[in-house]
């Protein structure tokens, strides 16, 4: 198949495609999503979640994965930038009592300081000294994150010579940053284009 009859297939896949936050059943069965991670993002915040914890999902899409946490909604809190997201989370998770915010600039994110023991992250933005003001003392920060060299021999042969578009997306740069915020202890475990961040607010 040519590069041209590559980029025609999938515009017509973009013109049918109906998907609203981040449900992609669209496409289910015809995708595996993160396939041979040696991590599992849920069971690593379940193994820290209790439900007392106040927990914040920033970027959250549709909320869908938030919801599947089954977290005590008087302890939940949210935050999407989206506009169409946004409309679907007001419709989906503040009836239930989640506490949800619109934001779109990670550096400037809508609560006090030192609200939450644990803030969750799954491709998303994130600034480290906003991320330190926000946690109490001991609190959480986790997140997953997609390298910037994901897929680029795919980019290259269908869009040749496009530059990276978060090019200072590698764990060696990260890690230095969470650590120049200051008050994080960092367990950083990655693989291959891939890489999960586990960031602990010093007490």
């Amino acid at each position: 198949m040519t590069r041209e009859e590559l980029k025609a297939v999938w515009k017509a896949e973009e013109d049918c495609a109906r998907i609203k936050g981040w449900d992609f059943s669209h496409i289910q069965g015809r995708y595996e999503e993160e396939d041979g991670l040696p991590w599992d993002y849920e069971t690593v915040i379940r193994s820290y979640l209790t439900d007392e914890m106040k927990l914040l999902d920033y970027d959250t899409g549709g909320g869908e994965f938030l919801l599947s946490l089954g977290h005590p909604y008087e302890n939940t809190s949210a935050t999407e930038g989206f506009p169409p997201n946004v409309q679907l989370c007001r419709e989906k998770l503040s009836p239930l009592g989640i506490n949800l915010r619109e934001c779109s600039d990670a550096s400037h994110i809508p609560f006090a300081d030192e609200s939450f023991d644990i803030i969750i992250n799954r491709h998303g933005d994130f600034d480290p000294p906003e991320l330190h003001r926000l946690l109490k003392p001991g609190g959480l920060f986790i997140t997953q994150q997609v390298g910037s060299d994901n897929d680029r021999e795919l980019v290259e042969a269908v869009l040749p010579g496009t530059l990276k578009p978060f090019p200072h997306s590698d764990l060696p740069e990260q890690k230095k940053t969470f650590e120049d915020a200051g008050g994080f202890i960092v367990d950083v475990p990655g693989y291959e284009q891939p890489m999960e961040l586990i960031m602990v607010k010093g007490l």
